[in-house]
């Protein structure tokens, strides 16, 4: 696996790597997930949003954990290799890939669920779009990494005005119209909590991303204890901002209209500000959700290149074109992988499938924290207590999902074995490494973008400042 490159000023401070965690994981997830738990638990959902963000705020601290100690490209698949060898490494790589190949339909499908509000499509329609949605996005990663780059910067700035104004809609709206609110949130849990482990599951992959706060590790003062605090403070700001978006949404949408619904937020918008607003919370989701699509492409992409670089896939993954300098086979290969899921057209089934994928990634990921941590100086209590708790956070929630969840999560580590065996061990290419920008290079580019926005202005007046950028021999390939 290859090196970060030069060695970086350690200038990032906690609110710099805070404002990382929250741009990296509020995003298009909120206007996807806000509702899909509705028929479920009703406005119980609300408690299992918190619930949620405590479980993934322990994964989050592990895979920290991991990077501290070893600060290689590749995330959880280097963790496992490290700890464990080339097999087990590989299959946490090969679970995040297809988890993250996962989210890329999902968005399609939200995509054209928003779309619908404004124009009306036959299903044969409805699949074009979704095509169309995946293969504009993926020509535009193939034809330039900063043309990529300049997109999302584009769609980021607009992504989160929509929900902001929809809290603060629905606060005023509450005032006026106390007694409705009221009638919509009660009874609060309607369903029970029967399948409280199930909406769980959903809804911590709205969570998901927090993997990014953990990228830019060499350019952070004090490491060691930056991130964990900032890390626990940027889910902290995230908890309480989706738990207000979902607050909002329930008081202002009645309960059964919400299960039923496709477009959670531009009904609760049209409620507070009419047609107009739902108009424009449907042009907010639908750059939102662009944005995110554009992201995850480039960030899955990216991890199947390295893979490959490594040997532990089809070197053909790691083709560069010979124009673009971009990966641009393995961009073809995933969006060709998305555009057949975009027709199972069911985000429940999706983001399980998603889930159970993530979770087998962040286990091994754990148990490779226990092997890494020998040799180094014993840490606290709480800290030493850290990958346990992420072991059984994982497996809990691997064992709230349905029996055909797991049997998929069994089928996908079963094919990757194929690939592996077929594939692998392979010499790796350090040379194409050395050619392109490797994955987490990227990444961080992604994360300093997205606390340029959330840092903005108030960044500035407290007198902080964006990451810097790399040397310019530091982003070749670029």
């Amino acid at each position: 696996m290859s090196e970060n490159g030069p060695a970086l000023q350690r200038s990032l401070s906690s609110f710099d790597v805070t404002n990382i965690t929250v741009g990296a994981i509020v995003g298009a997830d909120i206007y996807v997930a806000s509702a899909i738990t509705a028929s479920m638990l009703g406005p119980a959902s609300l408690i299992a949003w918190v619930v949620a963000g405590g479980l993934a705020t322990i994964i989050a601290l592990t895979l920290a954990e991991c990077a501290r100690l070893c600060p290689e490209v590749g995330g959880p698949y280097a963790y496992t290799a490290r700890a464990f060898g080339p097999f087990p490494g590989f299959l946490a790589g090969w679970s995040m890939w297809i988890a993250e190949l996962t989210a890329l339909p999902v968005f399609a499908i939200a995509f054209t669920n928003y779309l619908g509000a404004f124009v009306t499509l036959s299903n044969a329609e409805v699949h074009l779009v979704r095509l169309a949605f995946l293969a504009l996005l993926t020509a535009i990663n193939v034809a330039s990494v900063r043309l990529a780059g300049r997109v999302n910067d584009a769609l980021t700035l607009l992504k989160l005005a929509p929900l902001v104004a929809l809290v603060l809609g629905a606060a005023i709206y509450a005032v006026v119209h106390g007694g409705e609110v009221g009638a919509r949130l009660d009874p609060f849990a309607p369903f029970g909590f029967e399948r409280f482990p199930e909406a769980l599951t959903l809804i911590v992959w709205a969570y998901m991303g927090f993997e990014l706060s953990t990228v830019p590790a060499g350019e952070v003062a004090n490491p060691g204890k930056t991130i964990p605090r900032a890390m626990v403070l940027g889910m902290a700001i995230v908890t309480a901002f989706y738990l207000t978006t979902n607050l909002a949404v329930y008081a202002l949408v009645g309960t059964d209209e919400l299960a039923a619904s496709q477009t959670p937020l531009r009904d609760a918008a049209t409620v507070v500000f009419g047609g107009v607003g739902a108009a424009l919370m449907t042009a907010g989701a639908m750059v939102s959700v662009s944005g995110s699509n554009e992201s995850d492409m480039l960030g899955a992409s990216r991890l199947s290149f390295a893979m490959a670089a490594d040997g532990l896939l089809p070197h053909r993954l790691a083709s560069i074109h010979p124009r673009f300098r971009t990966p641009w086979l393995a961009l073809i290969v995933q969006a060709a992988i998305a555009m057949a899921l975009t027709f199972v057209d069911a985000l429940p089934g999706l983001i399980s499938f998603a889930v159970v994928n993530l979770m087998v990634s962040f286990l091994l990921s754990a148990f490779a924290l226990l092997r890494l941590r020998r040799g180094h100086p014993r840490p606290r209590a709480l800290h030493r207590a850290l990958p346990y708790l992420a072991i059984v956070v994982c497996v809990g929630l691997l064992s709230a999902l349905s029996l055909q969840n797991l049997a998929q999560g069994v089928a996908v580590l079963a094919v990757g074995t194929v690939v592996f065996l077929a594939s692998s061990p392979r010499q790796p290419l350090p040379e194409v490494l050395d050619t392109i920008t490797d994955r987490e290079r990227v990444l961080a580019r992604l994360a300093r973008r997205r606390m340029r926005f959330l840092g903005g202005a108030v960044g500035m007046l407290a007198g902080h400042r964006t990451p810097p950028r790399r040397r310019a021999h530091d982003r070749r390939g670029a």
